[in-house]
């Protein structure tokens, strides 16, 4: 689980990375910061969770 979740993590860095040099994709920029946020805190609070549960 947490190898998919850092598989979309550097997904959404190439989003963001593509956003920032394609000044006509700025909604890639967000779109790539958002979703990074979001998986981020997925992948830390189901973290969190499994290290709790042993």
């Amino acid at each position: 689980m947490l190898a998919i979740l850092g598989v979309l993590l550097l997904i959404w860095i190439a989003f963001v990375l593509l956003g920032v040099f394609i000044k006509g994709l700025v909604w890639l920029l967000i779109v790539g910061i958002v979703l990074f946020v979001a998986t981020a805190v997925i992948g830390f609070v189901k973290r969190e969770a499994l290290s709790h549960r042993k």
